[in-house]
């Protein structure tokens, strides 16, 4: 999308304004593109959009109280004034009427360079191009008046394709090479001789720290076959840092290479000196200077009045991580966001502010093992770790901030998922389980009942069902649609920040009404043939060194203390999650939408979770299928005497849900007709 060679653009003459300022620290903002969006089509109210491309440039005071806790930050290369500096690529969607503007900016926080806001709009097509009109499906956000600003804050995005990059500043200098202790985990499903030292998820490769010195003693290759299992150090003489190019093995200061193969199942970990570490953290503060640019400056290419952060997943952890070291300040003393949506983040933050830190890093099931991902404090409010006696609260700071006159409003918006991939629970109780934590009154959680992570899998099921007994099928991916939940709660959030309008109560399983319970007290259904998970993904204390209080890794890998409590979502006899917010597919089923899937049929840990995924199981069609079959739940035919009662349930269902706002009333027919299209499928399925 945006080359990293120097751009042909032209600057805004209004931004040039900004270096006369002491406190813009936007200083430039290089346009690329400014194009009609969809040909000039009219988005309701909000009139046309246009469609901006480009580059903005940041500078950043290490002298200034705001900018302390950026590590590295100090130790960076500055520029003549003493100013550090670093840019970012950013797509920006706005209306062309300032007038008809709603005056809220809404920041994609992007994950692993990739836009995410499309969730909201229902039909988005997004392998069209940007300037399709189908590409924004039914335009909700645009439709709402709001200006969408996507923006690179990760440094470790590989370079090329359409993803947004951040050009992070680097720390030192070239005369003084900086070096540090840095750890990669690598799971494979599949044999291969080559492994990248950047982390990967699905077919993005993160860029990697390059060693500093191949033939230090301080680089290691070890492997094993379980998270706490023992480590067998491979030799020297087996594996170098290389990789495989056209046939021929190259020397490769990023990669590693093993002549016999990695094996599949097997967890390797390379600990390795690595050199010309960046100032991580940086993005951060990119993130929050952006806005802060939007809002104050009144020359800024998009003027708005309200900010609200968006993040899903990794971004959703970056919002946590944001608001726990007290991002949200400019470096002036002003608010920067009003608003957060931070969605399926679960219990964790990340490597997102650290000595040699790895974004792209993360916390899953099988994978990517013991990176500070999930440490304490988990919950908003203060809490004790009874076991190393630690105390804080993910909002602690908010309290010492005397100059700040108002809270952000921040929605936890999770899934099922969440609960068993992501140590959800953490978020509201203590850490042995044992009571709940509430939110402050500027916070509110809502959990979508059975989603899996993120967004709803394909439906109709895409490929074969799992192994099962007759009349039983269960099939990868979950297709609970959480989007029109999403949806509701984006303009919740909306009204809440602009208007002041309190959202609805939150909806989240708890201990007190006792739909948050242990993993071996979930009354699962009986389900022939249907494999149930029993190990959710569980936190470990960690000890990262000494140092690690002012973001320096000293000990890789960490070491590993006493687990975390985690809890999960009770079921009902049909299996679906008890608690939280319960779409139309849970109030009126047709099937049992599990939030997890297990590693069946993989090379190992074949009891453990799949990342992310879900599992979805139909029920029996008819009260002989389901004798046949010895299942438990009720048939299709006894909960629904005909098509048109079916259908009534479901009209009564997304009425509650309009009325609860967790449904917007356009997305009601769309509710019907997929339930609509889910039944006829259901009754020709053999």
């Amino acid at each position: 999308m945006i080359p990293l060679r120097p751009l042909c653009t032209f600057v805004l003459a209004a931004t040039c304004l900004l270096a006369k300022s002491a406190f813009a620290r936007v200083i430039r903002i290089d346009i690329l593109s400014r194009t009609d969006v969809a040909g000039g089509t009219s988005f309701g109210s909000a009139g046309p959009y246009e469609r901006i491309t480009g580059r903005v440039y940041f500078v950043f005071d290490p002298n200034n109280p705001h900018d302390k806790q950026i590590v590295d930050l100090a130790l960076a290369r500055r520029n003549a004034a003493g100013l550090v500096e670093a840019w970012s690529e950013f797509v920006m969607l706005r209306p062309k009427d300032d007038a008809r503007a709603a005056g809220v900016a809404l920041v994609d926080v992007v994950n692993r360079g990739g836009m995410t806001t499309g969730v909201f709009h229902l039909g988005s097509q997004r392998n069209l191009s940007p300037d399709s009109t189908r590409y924004y499906g039914d335009g909700l956000l645009l439709r709402q008046g709001l200006t969408v600003v996507m923006l690179g804050w990760q440094w470790d995005v590989a370079p090329g394709g359409d993803r947004l990059h951040f050009g992070a500043p680097p720390v030192g200098d070239s005369a003084h090479i900086i070096t540090g202790i840095v750890r990669s985990d690598i799971t494979i499903d599949a044999p291969t001789k080559t492994i990248g030292l950047g982390h990967r998820v699905g077919a993005s490769q993160a860029l990697g720290y390059a060693v500093a010195d191949p033939a230090d003693s301080a680089n290691v290759l070890t492997a094993r076959d379980t998270p706490l299992g023992a480590r067998t150090m491979i030799a020297r003489s087996a594996w170098r840092f290389a990789g495989e190019e056209g046939g021929r093995v190259v020397d490769d200061s990023t990669s590693v290479y093993m002549a016999d193969g990695f094996e599949a199942g097997k967890i390797y970990e390379v600990v390795y000196r690595a050199k010309n570490p960046v100032v991580v953290g940086a993005g951060m503060a990119a993130v929050r200077d952006i806005i802060s640019y939007l809002k104050y400056e009144p020359t800024s290419i998009a003027h708005v009045r309200y900010g609200i952060a968006y993040g899903v997943s990794q971004t959703g952890r970056f919002l946590r991580h944001f608001l726990y070291q007290d991002f949200n300040i400019d470096e002036q003393g002003r608010q920067a966001f009003d608003g957060f949506f931070a969605h399926t983040a679960g219990a964790g933050r990340g490597s997102f502010n650290h000595h040699f830190a790895q974004p792209s890093r993360d916390a899953q099931p099988y994978s990517t093992f013991f990176y500070p991902t999930d440490v304490f404090p988990f919950t908003s409010l203060d809490a004790v770790d009874p076991i190393t006696n630690a105390r804080g609260g993910l909002r602690s700071l908010v309290g010492r901030v005397q100059y700040l006159t108002a809270l952000p409003k921040v929605f936890y918006v999770d899934g099922g998922y969440e609960y068993w991939g992501r140590a959800a629970s953490l978020t509201h109780t203590w850490v042995n389980g044992a009571q709940d934590i509430g939110f402050l009154p500027s916070e509110r959680r809502y959990v979508i009942a059975s989603a899996q992570h993120s967004s709803p899998g394909a439906f109709p099921p895409a490929g074969a069902s799992l192994e099962a007994a007759p009349r039983v099928q269960a099939y990868r991916g979950d297709p609970l649609d959480q989007r029109l939940v999403l949806r509701a709660l984006l303009i919740d959030l909306i009204d809440w920040v602009k208007a002041g309008k309190a959202p609805p109560p939150s909806q989240y399983p708890s201990l007190s009404t006792r739909t948050l319970v242990g993993p071996d007290a979930v009354t699962f259904p009986k389900i022939p043939n249907i494999a149930l998970a029993t190990k959710p993904y569980q936190p470990f204390r960690l000890d990262f060194g000494p140092r690690w209080n002012q973001g320096v890794v000293d000990v890789e890998p960490p070491r590993v203390g006493e687990p975390f409590t985690v809890l999960v979502p009770q079921v009902d006899s049909i299996g679906n999650d008890l608690g939280g917010i319960r779409s139309v597919e849970i109030q009126v089923p047709l099937a049992t939408y599990f939030p997890w899937q297990l590693r069946t049929g993989m090379p190992a840990a074949q009891d453990r979770l799949v990342s992310f995924a879900g599992t979805f199981v139909p029920l029996p069609r008819t009260q002989a299928e389901r004798a046949a079959s010895g299942d438990s739940r009720p048939s299709i035919d006894k909960l629904y005497v005909t098509r048109l009662q079916f259908l009534d349930l479901v009209d009564a269902a997304t009425g509650r849900l309009v009325q609860q706002r967790f449904m917007l009333a356009e997305d009601a027919k769309v509710a019907r007709e997929r339930m609509m299209t889910m039944w006829e499928w259901m009754k020709r399925t053999p």
